[in-house]
């Protein structure tokens, strides 16, 4: 039988490299795309000794890759801009990365005769809501953040190319994924500056914080793979995440402990618009993960033990 390829666009990141390591357990050839602007080639040490992957060092938005990908099976699609905080400031930076990014991806698709598109999405689109936990079909879905409204046009773009063209794709909305290889998230800003300060931790918003679902990277590139496998229909989207939330004061305590800390004094900023973090931060998330479950996902880490297990990870 032919070996299945697949190609990963933000392969050297975060969730990529780990998604890149799982196909390649699981004999898949793999064509891995980045322009390193985030990611890190020591992150595909692993996928390199395999002999099964290649990396290509290009930007989507300037790279016509419609010829490198000729001939793949599937284009998980992972390469954003992944900053909340930041897209305030730079909403150009996130359109043209989250959506005319993936706009060239399918159309490289359609050009390359790629049927199988998989795209990484976020619980952001779903805004502030009033249904927890949150169902893929909960609408109407009003992003509050500029991240979260350049997915949901990506979503867009994907469902329309489907129907226009005739693609399949899968959409995963996740929770926040923390663990290993990650470079930014609260987890790494609080120790951060419990290093440079062990005896007092500044803590964006309102005591007790925001509450929401966080899962292991490790769980979530299974979800990623189950999903695909099971995928029955055009379009298919999965919210990814766990089955409870943890506040932010608990993630202070979590890290303040794994670092052997007592007696840190937590100094809360007071937060944006009603105790937010930042503006664009959702205060409670928890997703509905039944569609997931019923296709046989279970995470392995619930909400607190992924995000020790991540802190850990980052302290090692």
């Amino acid at each position: 039988m032919r070996r299945e390829r697949a190609v990963v666009t933000g392969a050297a990141g975060f969730i990529g490299s780990h998604l890149t390591d799982a196909l390649l357990a699981k004999d898949w050839e793999i064509l891995g795309i980045d322009n390193l602007s985030a990611g890190r080639r020591e992150f595909l040490d692993d996928a390199t000794d395999t002999g099964r992957f290649d990396l290509q060092v290009a930007d989507l938005l300037d790279t016509d890759i419609s010829e490198m990908i000729h001939g793949y099976d599937a284009i998980f699609h992972l390469a954003a801009n992944p900053d909340v905080r930041s897209a305030a400031g730079d909403t150009l930076g996130h359109f043209e990365q989250n959506i005319r990014a993936t706009y060239l991806m399918l159309e490289a698709c359609v050009e390359a005769d790629v049927n199988n598109f998989v795209f990484a999405s976020t619980s952001t689109v779903y805004g502030e809501v009033d249904r927890i936990p949150t169902p893929e079909d909960y609408g109407p879905l009003v992003p509050i953040s500029i991240y979260g409204a350049a997915k949901l046009a990506g979503e867009a773009l994907v469902s329309s190319y489907c129907h226009t063209f005739g693609l399949r794709s899968v959409i995963y909305r996740f929770a926040n994924v923390v663990g290993d290889r990650s470079t930014h998230n609260v987890l790494h800003d609080f120790i951060r500056k419990l290093r440079h300060d062990p005896s007092r931790l500044e803590i964006l918003g309102a005591d007790p914080g925001t509450d929401k679902s966080y899962v292991h990277v490790s769980d979530t590139v299974q979800a990623i793979i189950l999903g695909l496998e099971t995928a029955n229909s055009e379009v298919e989207i999965f919210n990814i995440g766990t089955d409870d939330t943890t506040l932010v004061h608990d993630i202070a305590d979590i890290v303040t402990q794994e670092m052997g800390l007592d007696g840190v004094g937590y100094e809360w900023t007071g937060g944006v618009r009603g105790g937010r973090g930042w503006v664009g931060d959702v205060r409670t998330m928890l997703l509905d993960t039944e569609r997931i479950h019923s296709r046989g996902w279970r995470p392995r880490y619930d909400s607190s033990g992924a995000i020790r297990a991540a802190v850990r990870s980052i302290l090692g």
